[in-house]
């Protein structure tokens, strides 16, 4: 068996690429495991949104035979998003697999395949945390490309609407954190309209999570449950207080935290406002099919060194309603 055909069995196939890519262990942050964003493919590069901006009023009453007040067409607006295209190419040599087969041997396809799919295991890791980021921008409101600066889409300017926030004073002792809770429920109730949600969660910056944590309010309100035993050890994995679920997020890339250390972001669960859509690739085999989370492909180099590896995603996160994610900071 010649060493290059071994890529040219099924098994490096681009349906077979891409589905042992997708099948791979998933090991995002916090989002991912929230299972916030219902995910969805789509058979087009771009996705359009439509809202409808109904608009509630007041009767006044008239003396009869008067003209009656009349009802005025609901306004529609429509919103295009192009689909960010990620690739993410490796290379894997011949010296890299050149020990883990024997010429001639029945067992050298296996051999390859480990390889690669180790090198899979890397790409698709580097895949699934910028996904958590792109979660995280849609969350927060500001969705940024992968060097953490560029802004891919500014949803409130998309929506034409402000962003909510809210400050917790907990340097001050006499700060009532239950009644600042409510008064950030009702903003997310404001936000939402008719819409129903099943709860609420907080995902909060260290110092924010220990400041709500260790604040004299809540210390004595779970004083009085089970006597206090629910915040004598680290709450590492949340706790809930005033109907919200809090809890401390863990995620940064190269030193950069994904939620400031003194912030938090409240949002409303069950409320189908959190989508991820998936595009196609740019392949001839995949024009207008559904599109998948990820995507791989190889290809051989000149004079078979080495295989490329090619992957891809095309994912777009997004918060249909940003004003009822309320951004929480601490003073």
């Amino acid at each position: 068996m010649a060493f290059m055909d071994i890529f040219n069995d099924d098994a490096f196939s681009l349906s077979s690429l891409t589905a042992a890519i997708n099948q791979m262990d998933y090991k995002p942050g916090r989002l991912g495991e929230l299972s916030l964003f219902k995910e969805s493919g789509i058979t087009t590069t771009t996705a359009v949104v439509e809202s409808v901006n109904g608009i509630l009023r007041l009767l006044p009453s008239s003396e009869r035979g008067a003209p009656a007040t009349q009802a005025v067409g609901e306004k529609r607006q429509m919103r295009s998003f192009v689909i960010p295209h990620i690739p993410h190419d490796s290379t894997i040599l011949s010296v890299e697999v050149q020990n883990v087969r024997q010429f001639g041997s029945e067992d050298a396809l296996q051999g390859v395949q480990a390889v690669v799919n180790q090198r899979l295991a890397q790409m698709v890791g580097n895949h699934e945390v910028t996904l958590e980021f792109l979660r995280m921008g849609a969350l927060k409101g500001e969705i940024l490309d992968g060097d953490g600066s560029s802004v891919l889409y500014n949803l409130f300017d998309e929506f034409g609407v402000t962003q909510q926030t809210h400050d917790f004073k907990f340097s001050s002792t006499t700060t009532d954190v239950r009644a600042q809770a409510v008064k950030v429920r009702r903003l997310v109730d404001e936000a939402l309209g008719a819409q129903p949600y099943s709860g609420l969660r907080a995902l909060c910056g260290a110092d924010f999570y220990d400041g709500i944590v260790n604040h004299k309010s809540t210390k004595e309100a779970y004083q009085r449950w089970m006597d206090g035993e629910a915040l004598r050890n680290d709450p590492k994995a949340g706790f809930r207080f005033a109907d919200i679920n809090w809890e401390e997020y863990r995620g940064n890339v190269s030193g950069q935290p994904f939620i400031a250390a003194n912030e938090a972001y409240l949002y409303p669960e069950g409320a189908d406002i959190f989508k991820t859509w998936f595009a196609p690739a740019d392949f001839i085999e995949t024009v207008n099919t559904i599109g998948l989370p990820r995507y791989a492909k190889q290809k051989v180099m000149d004079f078979d060194k080495g295989v490329i590896i090619h992957t891809q995603s095309n994912p777009l996160p997004i918060n249909l309603k940003p004003r009822a994610v309320i951004k929480l900071t601490m003073s």
